[in-house]
Protein backbone atom coordinates (compact mmCIF):
# COMPACT_ATOMS: atom_id res chain seq x y z
CA UNK A 1 0.00 0.00 0.00
CA UNK A 2 1.49 3.44 -0.84
CA UNK A 3 2.25 5.68 1.77
CA UNK A 4 1.45 9.15 -0.26
CA UNK A 5 -0.92 11.29 1.49
CA UNK A 6 -1.46 14.53 -0.48
CA UNK A 7 -1.91 16.87 2.67
CA UNK A 8 1.23 15.47 4.38
CA UNK A 9 3.55 15.63 1.05
CA UNK A 10 2.08 19.55 0.71
CA UNK A 11 3.07 19.97 4.12
CA UNK A 12 6.63 19.11 4.16
CA UNK A 13 6.96 20.98 0.24
CA UNK A 14 5.97 24.16 2.63
CA UNK A 15 8.94 23.44 4.62
CA UNK A 16 11.71 23.30 2.34
CA UNK A 17 11.95 26.76 1.61
CA UNK A 18 12.18 27.72 5.61
CA UNK A 19 14.61 24.86 5.69
CA UNK A 20 17.00 26.31 3.24
CA UNK A 21 16.61 29.70 4.68
CA UNK A 22 17.98 28.80 8.00
CA UNK A 23 20.75 26.61 6.51
CA UNK A 24 21.97 28.99 3.97
CA UNK A 25 20.58 32.68 4.25
CA UNK A 26 23.97 34.50 5.82
CA UNK A 27 26.54 32.01 6.22
CA UNK A 28 29.44 32.66 4.40
CA UNK A 29 29.99 32.28 1.04
CA UNK A 30 32.51 29.66 1.58
CA UNK A 31 29.45 27.33 2.26
CA UNK A 32 27.38 28.01 -0.31
CA UNK A 33 29.53 28.44 -2.79
CA UNK A 34 31.70 24.81 -2.89
CA UNK A 35 30.98 21.93 -4.70
CA UNK A 36 32.07 18.53 -5.91
CA UNK A 37 33.84 19.55 -8.75
CA UNK A 38 33.49 20.49 -12.63
CA UNK A 39 29.39 20.14 -13.32
CA UNK A 40 28.05 20.14 -10.18
CA UNK A 41 25.79 22.15 -7.72
CA UNK A 42 26.72 24.77 -5.44
CA UNK A 43 24.10 25.33 -2.73
CA UNK A 44 23.47 28.06 -4.12
CA UNK A 45 22.93 26.47 -7.65
CA UNK A 46 20.82 23.90 -5.76
CA UNK A 47 18.43 26.73 -5.00
CA UNK A 48 18.64 28.38 -8.25
CA UNK A 49 17.49 24.96 -10.05
CA UNK A 50 14.63 24.65 -7.39
CA UNK A 51 13.13 27.99 -8.05
CA UNK A 52 13.49 27.33 -11.95
CA UNK A 53 11.63 23.79 -11.21
CA UNK A 54 8.76 26.00 -9.42
CA UNK A 55 8.69 28.09 -12.49
CA UNK A 56 8.72 25.30 -14.86
CA UNK A 57 8.36 22.02 -14.09
CA UNK A 58 6.03 20.94 -11.42
CA UNK A 59 3.09 22.74 -10.96
CA UNK A 60 2.85 23.21 -14.72
CA UNK A 61 3.08 19.27 -15.00
CA UNK A 62 0.28 18.97 -12.59
CA UNK A 63 -1.57 21.86 -14.82
CA UNK A 64 -1.01 18.92 -18.19
CA UNK A 65 -2.06 15.74 -16.30
CA UNK A 66 -5.13 18.08 -15.19
CA UNK A 67 -5.98 19.51 -18.24
CA UNK A 68 -4.64 17.50 -21.20
CA UNK A 69 -3.73 13.97 -19.40
CA UNK A 70 -2.06 11.45 -21.60
CA UNK A 71 -2.50 13.70 -24.63
CA UNK A 72 0.07 16.09 -24.59
CA UNK A 73 3.61 15.16 -23.28
CA UNK A 74 5.22 17.03 -20.62
CA UNK A 75 8.02 19.57 -21.80
CA UNK A 76 11.14 17.88 -20.71
CA UNK A 77 12.41 20.04 -18.37
CA UNK A 78 16.24 21.73 -18.17
CA UNK A 79 17.72 20.86 -14.48
CA UNK A 80 20.16 23.72 -15.67
CA UNK A 81 17.93 26.11 -17.15
CA UNK A 82 18.99 28.30 -13.66
CA UNK A 83 21.61 29.11 -15.26
CA UNK A 84 20.38 31.02 -17.75
CA UNK A 85 19.50 33.69 -15.61
CA UNK A 86 22.54 34.28 -14.81
CA UNK A 87 23.89 34.17 -11.07
CA UNK A 88 21.86 36.15 -8.28
CA UNK A 89 22.36 36.48 -4.80
CA UNK A 90 21.34 33.93 -2.39
CA UNK A 91 18.94 36.14 -0.64
CA UNK A 92 17.14 37.10 -3.58
CA UNK A 93 16.88 33.47 -4.95
CA UNK A 94 15.94 32.27 -1.49
CA UNK A 95 12.98 35.42 -1.22
CA UNK A 96 11.62 34.18 -4.66
CA UNK A 97 11.49 30.71 -4.05
CA UNK A 98 9.66 31.14 -1.00
CA UNK A 99 6.92 33.36 -2.55
CA UNK A 100 6.52 31.24 -5.57
CA UNK A 101 6.57 28.19 -3.61
CA UNK A 102 4.12 29.76 -1.49
CA UNK A 103 1.60 30.40 -4.19
CA UNK A 104 2.44 27.18 -6.10
CA UNK A 105 1.80 25.22 -2.78
CA UNK A 106 -1.60 27.40 -3.08
CA UNK A 107 -2.76 27.01 -6.37
CA UNK A 108 -1.91 22.76 -5.83
CA UNK A 109 -4.28 23.00 -2.62
CA UNK A 110 -7.27 24.83 -4.73
CA UNK A 111 -6.83 22.54 -7.87
CA UNK A 112 -5.81 18.79 -6.76
CA UNK A 113 -8.03 17.12 -5.16
CA UNK A 114 -7.39 13.61 -3.91
CA UNK A 115 -9.41 11.89 -6.38
CA UNK A 116 -6.92 13.37 -9.23
CA UNK A 117 -4.21 11.47 -7.65
CA UNK A 118 -4.89 8.47 -9.75
CA UNK A 119 -5.13 10.60 -13.42
CA UNK A 120 -2.35 10.32 -15.69
CA UNK A 121 -0.02 12.31 -17.92
CA UNK A 122 2.67 11.47 -20.18
CA UNK A 123 6.66 12.01 -19.02
CA UNK A 124 8.80 12.53 -22.42
CA UNK A 125 11.45 9.78 -20.93
CA UNK A 126 9.35 7.92 -18.52
CA UNK A 127 6.03 7.28 -20.26
CA UNK A 128 2.61 7.23 -18.28
CA UNK A 129 2.99 8.51 -14.80
CA UNK A 130 0.26 9.59 -12.07
CA UNK A 131 -0.40 12.71 -10.50
CA UNK A 132 0.55 10.50 -7.05
CA UNK A 133 3.66 10.06 -8.85
CA UNK A 134 4.22 13.62 -9.53
CA UNK A 135 3.28 14.88 -6.24
CA UNK A 136 5.43 12.21 -4.70
CA UNK A 137 8.63 12.89 -7.08
CA UNK A 138 8.11 16.70 -5.79
CA UNK A 139 8.45 15.86 -2.34
CA UNK A 140 11.80 13.50 -3.12
CA UNK A 141 13.09 16.41 -5.30
CA UNK A 142 13.42 18.43 -2.22
CA UNK A 143 14.66 16.24 -0.31
CA UNK A 144 17.24 14.87 -2.23
CA UNK A 145 18.59 18.43 -2.74
CA UNK A 146 18.78 19.49 0.92
CA UNK A 147 20.66 15.91 1.19
CA UNK A 148 22.85 16.98 -1.33
CA UNK A 149 23.50 20.41 0.06
CA UNK A 150 24.45 19.11 3.35
CA UNK A 151 26.61 16.46 1.60
CA UNK A 152 28.46 19.16 -0.50
CA UNK A 153 28.68 21.75 2.66
CA UNK A 154 30.56 18.72 4.72
CA UNK A 155 33.01 17.89 1.80
CA UNK A 156 34.45 21.08 2.45
CA UNK A 157 35.73 19.61 5.46
CA UNK A 158 36.49 16.01 4.46
CA UNK A 159 40.02 15.94 4.84
CA UNK A 160 39.89 18.39 8.01
CA UNK A 161 38.48 15.94 10.03
CA UNK A 162 41.31 13.44 9.81
CA UNK A 163 40.69 9.59 11.29
CA UNK A 164 37.25 10.73 11.96
CA UNK A 165 36.42 10.67 7.85
CA UNK A 166 35.26 6.85 7.79
CA UNK A 167 32.82 7.50 10.91
CA UNK A 168 30.86 10.27 8.71
CA UNK A 169 28.45 9.12 6.69
CA UNK A 170 28.26 12.17 4.61
CA UNK A 171 31.57 12.32 3.44
CA UNK A 172 30.62 8.00 1.91
CA UNK A 173 28.36 8.83 -0.64
CA UNK A 174 29.87 8.76 -3.95
CA UNK A 175 30.19 11.78 -5.73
Amino acid sequence: MPNFDRADAVALLARTPHVLRCFLDGVPDCWTECDEGPDTFTPRDVVAHLLHGERTDWLVRVSMILEHGESRPFEPFDRFGHRAGGIRPLHELLDEFERLRHDNLTQLRQRVRDSDLDLTGLHPALGVVSMRQLLASWVVHDLTHIAQIARVMARRYADDVGPWQEYMGVLQWRR
